[in-house]
């Protein structure tokens, strides 16, 4: 018997979710309600030019970029100023452990994270970045460089599927929090600087070198974490007697307690609140991805719609 929709991610699928990423930018330059405005302003070298402001010639400025218009108009000299956009290579770090492999609506997270993967992936190749990625489980992490070509979005696609398909409720291998740290450390070598890095997880196992980890990563790049939840996560519904397991133990609770829920929505707040402070000295954005609603949907309408025809 096939398992219900939802469990596992399908190739196909991910595939498919290359035309429905288009609601959304990684690029520096953001939509005005976009969660990463203002964060990408650079001068630096890169592949193109966006136009900024005019103002008044000064002397050193390129006489090529004098506005003769505005200079007629205003009698006084004016100049076009432009800021240089860089290529920016984008790092895909996918979380496929065994804590991932949970949900109670719709999908398991799991697959929200294969699905946050492939539309950051093709999103990246479609405005002709580079993509790579760091796609891991609970007993290894596979590294792809950053290419610029469909054929490399494939087979990061590829590996997220196959650890995917490796999830099992009945695994006989322990849980591994320590292999996010080992993602990360895998990550910067693929990002060295002026790239961005988006860490897609449910931040199980996060700790103090965690922090260190991506306080050092973004000192050269920007961070992203999507950071992957399910409603039951945040809200424990009252349904009597029930019983958990982490696959080795079990435990049975009386989910009518008052004081019980109330623990399990503040245990979950202080998990979110770490993720949102994955660093100690800088900001680093947090996009809550929920199970129970579309990927594409979710992402887009966090980082701002891109309006049709900007090809951004």
């Amino acid at each position: 018997m096939p398992p219900a929709p939802g469990v596992y991610a399908e190739l196909a699928a991910l595939v498919a979710l290359r035309h429905a990423a288009r609601g959304f930018s990684l690029l520096p330059r953001q939509p005005v309600a976009s969660l990463l405005a203002g964060r990408h302003a650079s001068r630096l070298r890169g592949r193109g030019l966006n136009f900024e402001e005019v103002r008044r010639y000064a002397a050193g400025d390129d006489v090529r970029q004098i506005d003769w218009k505005v200079t007629a108009r205003t009698r006084t000299p004016h100049t076009r100023v432009y800021t240089e956009e860089r290529e920016r290579p984008v790092v895909l770090v996918v979380d496929q452990r065994l804590g991932m492999f949970f949900g109670s609506r719709v999908k398991f997270k799991s697959v929200v994270a294969a699905e946050a993967a492939a539309a950051a992936a093709w999103r990246t190749v479609g405005v002709q970045d580079r993509v790579g990625a760091v796609v891991f489980n609970d007993t290894e992490a596979r590294a792809f460089h950053p290419e610029r070509s469909r054929g490399a979005v494939m087979r990061v696609l590829r590996a997220v599927v196959e650890m995917n398909h490796a999830l099992r409720a009945d695994s006989p291998g322990p849980p591994a929090p320590g292999m996010l740290n080992e993602a990360l450390r895998r990550a910067r070598t693929l990002a060295p600087h002026d790239g961005l890095v988006v860490v897609v997880t449910d931040a199980d196992g996060h700790d103090a070198e965690t922090r260190r980890l991506v306080t050092e990563t973004a000192r050269h790049n920007d961070v992203v974490v999507a950071f992957v939840f399910d409603p039951l996560e945040a809200d424990l519904p009252a349904g009597g007697r029930l019983v958990a397991s982490d696959g080795a133990r079990q435990l049975e609770v009386d989910t009518n307690g008052a004081a019980l829920r109330e623990a399990f929505r503040a245990a979950f707040a202080d998990r979110r609140a770490a993720a949102r402070h994955f660093l100690l000295t800088r900001e680093v954005p947090v996009l809550p991805l929920r199970t129970d609603a579309p990927v594409a949907d979710q992402i887009a309408h966090v980082l701002g719609h891109v309006p049709r025809g900007t090809g951004r």
